[in-house]
C-alpha cells in the first residue's frame, strides 16, 4: 500500500513539473498585424506589404517589408486618357497581397495608396482627369477584401520626409539596436541620423537634420516624434526635377534656344552617337514642366540624333539650375533655401538605379567623385550600337537615357546641392537595406502605425514569481517522496535499532 502511495505521489510530482514547464514555456501566439501601401509613381506603381507586432515600441510600431509587387503598365497618371483603366491595373498585385496576408486578417488590414509627382503634374495639367484616375483607383481598392484607408496625392514634402524616416529606421538610427546598422556602420554613427536623397521620374527630394537650421524658411521644416525622440528636419521637393521631367526641360530649353529658323533635327550630346529619337511636339508642350517654354514651330515632330559628348551634356543640364538669385543666407537652386549640408546621405530610388547600372555602387566604400565622373563620361562616349548590343536585355527607352541620367545626377548633386570632391564620400547609394526597399512607403507606414491602438502583448499564464514557486514546490514534493522511499527500503541502522 505504501509503495502505491509513493509511486502515485512521485508520478504526480513529475507530471506537475512537466506540465508547468511546458505550459509556461510554450511559444506565445504571434500577434502580427499587416498593412499595404501602394506607391503610385510617375512611371510605375509598386505595392508593398508590411507587417508589425501589435505591441508598439516607444509609440511607434516595428514595421518590416514582407512583399513587393510591381504593377504592370505605366504609373496611374499614364491613364489620363483612359481613366477607368487605372484602378483595374492594380488587380494582379492586390491578388498577390491576398495570398501573402492570412485570410482571417484581410478585413483588418489597412490599405493606403499614395500618388507622387506624376499625379501632382496631372492635377496641374488636368484636374478633372486626375480626380477620375483617383476615383477609379479608389473603386478598385474598396472592392478588395482589405480595410481601405484612402488614396491621395501626397505632397513632395511628405515624400521627402517619409523617405528620411525609412532609411534612418532601417539603419537603426532611431533606437539603439544591432543588425543592419552594424553592417552599414560606415553610413552613420549611432548618435546621428542620415540625410535622404530621393530621385523619381518627376520630382526629387532632399531631407536632413541640420544643426544650423535657421528660421528663414519655416515651410521647409518638419517635426517628428519617433521612438521617444523629437526630430526637426529640413526638407524640400523639386517638382519637374525628376530625371524624366529634367530631360523634358532640357529638350524644351534646347528648342527655345535654337535659331530663328529652327530645324526639325537636333544634335543632342546627352544621347549616344548613332541613337535617334522622334518627339511629337504637340504632346511635348502640354506638360506643366515645359509649357512655359512653348514655342510656335513650323514642324510637328522633332528628330533627335545622339552626339555622345559628356562635357557638352553637362553644360546643357547646368542651365536647369538657376543659381543667380538667393534671398536667403544659402540656397540650393531656383532661390530655394538650403542649410549647410551635414552628416551622411543615403541616395535611393533613381539615384541608386542609375548608379547601379553604371556599376558605381558595388564598392564597399563610395568611389571618389573623379572616378564617378570619368565612368559616366566613358559610357556616354560609347556608340549606341555597341551599347545596345551589350545591354540587349534592357528596354531601349531606359538604356538610351542612362547617359543623360548619369550626367543629370552629377549636375544635381554638384551644381544643385553643391556636393564637392571633399564631401562626396558622404553620399551612399542605397537600393535595399536588409530586406526592405529604401523609399518613402515604409516611413509612411511607420508614421501611420502611430494611429493604430497598441494591444497588450501575449503573456505566459503564470508570472515569473509564481512559475518559480510552483517549480520549487513540485521539486520539493518529488525529492521528499524519493527520500522517504529510500529511507523505507534501505532502513538505516538507527531506524533498525529503534524497530528492534
Amino acid at each position: 500500500m505504501i509503495l502505491l502511495i509513493l509511486g502515485f505521489l512521485s508520478t504526480l510530482a513529475v507530471i506537475a513539473l512537466i506540465a508547468v514547464a511546458v505550459t509556461q514555456n510554450k511559444p506565445l501566439p504571434k500577434n502580427i498585424k499587416y498593412g499595404i501601401v501602394l506607391d503610385a509613381g510617375s512611371s510605375h506603381t509598386n505595392l508593398y506589404v508590411y507587417e508589425w507586432p501589435a505591441e508598439k515600441e516607444n509609440d511607434t510600431g516595428v514595421v518590416k517589408q514582407v512583399e513587393v509587387c510591381k504593377v504592370e503598365g505605366p504609373g496611374i497618371s499614364g491613364y489620363s486618357h483612359a481613366t477607368e483603366e487605372a484602378g483595374p491595373s492594380l488587380a494582379q498585385c492586390l491578388q498577390q497581397a491576398k495570398e501573402v496576408i492570412p485570410s482571417a486578417q484581410h478585413k483588418e488590414t489597412p490599405v493606403y495608396l499614395g500618388a507622387t509627382a506624376g499625379m501632382r503634374l496631372l492635377r496641374l495639367q488636368n484636374k478633372s482627369a486626375a480626380d477620375k484616375v483617383l476615383s477609379s483607383v479608389e473603386n478598385t481598392l474598396r472592392l478588395a477584401p482589405f480595410n481601405f484607408q484612402g488614396a491621395r496625392i501626397i505632397t513632395g514634402q511628405e515624400e521627402g520626409a517619409y523617405g528620411w524616416i525609412t532609411i534612418n529606421y532601417l539603419l537603426g538610427n532611431f533606437k539603439q539596436v544591432s543588425g543592419w546598422k552594424k553592417l552599414l556602420h560606415s553610413l552613420t554613427s549611432s548618435s546621428e541620423t542620415s540625410g535622404a536623397l530621393d530621385l523619381g521620374g518627376a520630382s526629387t527630394q532632399i531631407t536632413f537634420v541640420s544643426k544650423d537650421l535657421s528660421l528663414e524658411s519655416p515651410e521647409n521644416q518638419l517635426y517628428f516624434r519617433l521612438y521617444g525622440k523629437d526630430y526637426q528636419v529640413y526638407t524640400h521637393s523639386f517638382l519637374c526635377y525628376g530625371k524624366d521631367q529634367a530631360l523634358q526641360q532640357k529638350l524644351a530649353r534646347d528648342l527655345q534656344a535654337s535659331t530663328s529658323t529652327p530645324s526639325s533635327s537636333v544634335l543632342d550630346p546627352c544621347f549616344h552617337q548613332g541613337y535617334q529619337r522622334i518627339i511629337d511636339i504637340s504632346d511635348f508642350f502640354k506638360n506643366p514642366c515645359t509649357s512655359d517654354r512653348k514655342k510656335e514651330l513650323p514642324f510637328s515632330q522633332l528628330y533627335i540624333e545622339g552626339e555622345g559628348d559628356y562635357q557638352k551634356c553637362r553644360e546643357n543640364i547646368q542651365t536647369l539650375f538657376n543659381k543667380t538669385n538667393c534671398p536667403y543666407s544659402s540656397c540650393s537652386f531656383n532661390g530655394i533655401y538650403l542649410p549647410p549640408l551635414q552628416g551622411n546621405f543615403g541616395a535611393f530610388s533613381a539615384f541608386y538605379f542609375v548608379m547601379n547600372f553604371l556599376n558605381l555602387t558595388s564598392e564597399p566604400n563610395p568611389l571618389a567623385l573623379n572616378k564617378v565622373t570619368s565612368t559616366i563620361e566613358s559610357f556616354c562616349a560609347r556608340p549606341w550600337q555597341e551599347v545596345k548590343t551589350e545591354y540587349h536585355h534592357i528596354k531601349e527607352k531606359y538604356l538610351s537615357e542612362y547617359c543623360f541620367s548619369g550626367a543629370y545626377i552629377l549636375s544635381l548633386l554638384e551644381n544643385g546641392y553643391e556636393f564637392t570632391e571633399n564631401n562626396w564620400q558622404m553620399i551612399h547609394f542605397l537600393g535595399k537595406i536588409g530586406s526592405s526597399d529604401a523609399g518613402w512607403t515604409l516611413g509612411y507606414m511607420l508614421n501611420l502605425t502611430n494611429m493604430i491602438p497598441a494591444e497588450e502583448p501575449a503573456e505566459p499564464p503564470l508570472s515569473h514569481g509564481s512559475y518559480v514557486g510552483l517549480m520549487v514546490l513540485c521539486s520539493l514534493v518529488l525529492v521528499s517522496v524519493l527520500l522517504f522511499a529510500w529511507l523505507l527500503f534501505h532502513k538505516p541502522k538507527c531506524l533498525q535499532k529503534g524497530i528492534v
